[in-house]
């Protein structure tokens, strides 16, 4: 049992079942409960096959130690944390998100969707795990089955204003993910004529990987909107905590400026509020929410450090440039279902394609979006990268960050990959690509 390469930053995620099994899951639930002296816990999963076997041994290990089980069944990651948030109960669900069928994970939080992460309980449930000892309790608690999606739905929608929807054609690909479930529960309320793609719930991703922020897996979702000449079209990953656009054009749209234009619209409704952003976002999105009258905080990437800066501030929103965004009225989790309505509810109120909505934002900069490089030593090629660009303004909040006044770039290892993850933005394209290609040269030599 080789628990330090499967306990991450943020979450539980190997290869079933040789990194992550029943006996660990077991070992998880009882270590939860322990940690939070919990009386009642919720469980949920996605479709992966080895997700049933895997939360059967994690609610036999919460029940041995004592707690109550509320089983909500197949579920996405931000249906987890309503229920979390709205039953006051902590909460866990078994997905291994964007990643392959082969892969599977434990996300857990707190009550009131709290995160759980490194330092916040993590290090904690895996020195538990891993000596295999737990305080006996004296009771053995009892499993209840309970469907949330009724009121995720009514939850999502009371967030949005459907008076200002017009009728909109809309493609959205599920990626065989639990969007699938979700979004035909959520999209018959609007008046949004959907097509569908991959909503056949299927662990194996047969048609392509649920990893929307990789173009390649937008392909077909990019066609099938020109095609259809439907106004955007909308990807979500595995869990659907994860929302991604495409324009009419079937040309993919950064999550910053979705981002920017959420947080616009969010703004124009509460004034003077903050907002939390992840410093790979765009430079658009902290002068959008600065020209709103909002207050921008600059944060490190990773969903536990948004979550407690919002917490520690008030903030109403967060946004992340990898597509996670959080909201104050979902207990300060993320939720691609409320982006995506709000962003369609923006889109709406614009009255033009979802180009012209978001002509506003893109045209400030040129971005290169995440870029990933294998790289043996992450850690020395930051450090050579720092020496090379040492004449810019540093950075080391989450990796490396060089600021110059007519670009930045961003450089970090990732938490749960082999990856040194890229970033460039500058005023203008030519003079962007050609230093996102310096950059890559070098990190690739």
């Amino acid at each position: 049992m080789d628990l330090d390469a499967i306990f991450k930053a943020y979450d539980i995620r190997g290869t079933y079942p040789d990194q992550i099994d029943e006996e660990v899951a077991h070992r998880v639930g009882r270590a939860f409960v322990a940690l939070l002296d919990a009386r009642k816990v919720v469980v949920a999963r996605d479709m992966r096959s080895s997700s049933e076997p895997l939360s059967a041994a994690f609610i036999s290990g919460a029940i041995t130690q004592g707690a109550d089980v509320i089983d909500i069944g197949l579920a996405s990651t931000d249906t987890m944390y309503y229920a979390s948030g709205s039953e006051d109960l902590p909460g866990v669900v078994f997905t291994a998100s964007h990643n392959p069928s082969k892969y599977n994970g434990i996300k857990l939080c707190r009550a009131g969707a709290l995160p759980v992460g490194q330092d916040t309980g993590l290090a904690d449930i895996k020195a538990m795990c891993d000596s295999g000892e737990f305080p006996r309790p004296p009771r053995t608690g009892r499993i209840t089955r309970q469907d949330m999606l009724p009121g995720f739905i009514d939850h999502v929608i009371s967030l949005v204003d459907l008076d200002a929807f017009r009728p909109l054609k809309v493609v959205i690909d599920a990626a065989n993910g639990m969007a699938g479930l979700t979004v035909p529960a959520v999209f018959k309320h609007l008046p949004v004529e959907v097509v569908p793609l991959y909503f056949e719930l299927d662990g194996t991703f047969p048609n392509h990987p649920a990893d929307p922020i990789q173009p390649e897996n937008l392909k077909d979702l990019c066609e099938r909107v020109v095609a259809e000449g439907a106004v955007c079209g909308l990807a979500f990953d595995g869990d659907a905590d994860r929302v991604f656009f495409v324009d009419e054009r079937g040309e993919p749209v950064l999550a910053s400026y979705i981002g920017a234009m959420v947080m616009r619209a969010i703004l124009r409704k509460n004034p003077r509020e903050k907002v939390v952003y992840s410093l790979t976002c765009s430079r658009v999105v902290p002068e959008v929410i600065r020209e709103e009258g909002g207050e921008p905080i600059r944060t490190r990437v990773g969903h536990s450090f948004i979550k407690q800066i919002m917490a520690d501030t008030g903030a109403i929103s967060g946004v992340e440039h990898s597509g996670h965004f959080y909201f104050r009225q979902h207990w300060r989790a993320d939720c691609g279902m409320i982006a995506a309505l709000l962003a369609l509810e923006a889109l709406s109120s614009s009255g033009g394609t979802m180009s012209d909505a978001l002509e506003p934002f893109t045209s400030r900069y040129w971005n290169s979006g995440e870029v990933n490089s294998e790289v043996t030593d992450k850690t020395g090629m930051i450090e050579q990268l720092a020496a090379r660009y040492a004449d810019g303004r540093p950075d080391r909040t989450d990796g490396l960050t060089v600021e110059y006044d007519d670009w930045w770039f961003n450089v970090r290892a990732s938490n749960t990959e082999p990856l040194l993850r890229l970033n460039v933005e500058h005023r203008d394209a030519g003079e962007g690509r050609a230093r996102r290609d310096e950059l890559l040269a070098l990190i690739r030599a």
